[in-house]
């Protein structure tokens, strides 16, 4: 697995994958490369049965400040959006499925350990469970660029935090801190800055070590499947039929008998598991 990196860094240890932003004399602001890096990085991290849990985070004071508006002129346009999906060999129609995070059988998590502005909020989104600072300055800041939100921003943010303040948020680009953030739903914890990072770890060795592999990964893909099925009685008989075709599988013995022993378990089983014919999840 590619490691050696221009502009992220990426160190696995006991199942948790850490990948930090690293371009802090920018505030780690998403250039061409690291636009290409950070996905190529992300999706290698998925591939690799070792890899449990990923948490991302910045390098420095900053979590991350959006795309990088140091090129003068046209970097918003369809110019530069066209020059931009050249760059990484993709077309408008396929450049955001790098970005469908949600399709990851491991749990990502955001460690947004300073300001995180436009993309570099939007991003975070995208993962399942987010941290961030306490003071952090965070901001949806689009509309006061003359731009639109992206990034899957206008379909999650109302999910997430409901439509009133997902309106206020999008359409005024106003900017609001950490706390506030785990107010409104957008982050789990707000916490000193310095203690962010310590945090998520914690989270995600905890999930590394006691979580079944398949268990949660199958578990991530029916919650993402779930927002986007209108039937509730058609969601709960596949969620039925899936729960007892995974206790047919040994991890489901080892938890029981982990949990009996008073043990750590041992798992053996792979995040990717294939669900049998009649069993898939719709993505």
């Amino acid at each position: 697995m590619r490691t050696d990196f221009e502009t992220v860094l990426v160190a696995v240890e006991g199942g948790v994958a850490t990948l930090t932003l690293n371009r802090p004399e920018r505030g780690n602001a998403f250039n061409h490369t690291m636009d290409r890096e950070f996905h190529e990085a992300m999706w290698a991290l998925e591939a690799a049965d070792e890899v449990r849990v990923i948490v991302v985070t910045g390098a420095g004071k900053v979590f991350c400040g959006g795309v990088d508006l140091e090129p003068a002129g046209d970097v918003f346009g369809a110019g530069a959006h066209e020059a931009h999906d050249a760059a990484l060999g993709v077309d408008s129609d396929t450049v955001g499925e790098r970005a469908a995070f949600w399709r990851m059988r491991t749990p990502v998590i955001g460690a947004i350990n300073g300001s995180a502005l436009g993309a570099g909020l939007t991003v975070p989104m995208l993962f399942d469970i987010r941290y961030v600072a306490e003071d952090a300055k965070l901001g949806f800041v689009f509309t006061r660029r003359g731009i639109f939100p992206e990034a899957n921003s206008n379909w999650l943010l109302p999910r997430l935090v409901g439509l009133g303040t997902a309106l206020d948020l999008l359409l005024t680009g106003r900017m609001f801190s950490g706390r506030e953030a785990v107010e409104m739903g957008l982050a789990s914890r707000a916490l000193p800055r310095e203690e962010v990072l310590p945090a998520a770890l914690e989270l995600a060795r905890d999930l590394a070590a006691n979580t079944a592999p398949a268990s949660v990964g199958i578990a991530k893909e029916m919650i993402y499947a779930a927002l986007r099925e209108p039937d509730r009685m058609a969601s709960m008989r596949l969620e039925t039929k899936i729960t007892w075709w995974l206790g047919t599988h040994p991890d489901a013995m080892e938890g029981i008998m982990a949990f009996l022993q008073r043990r750590p378990p041992q798992w053996s089983g792979s995040k990717h598991l294939e669900l049998p014919e009649g069993l898939q999840i719709g993505r």
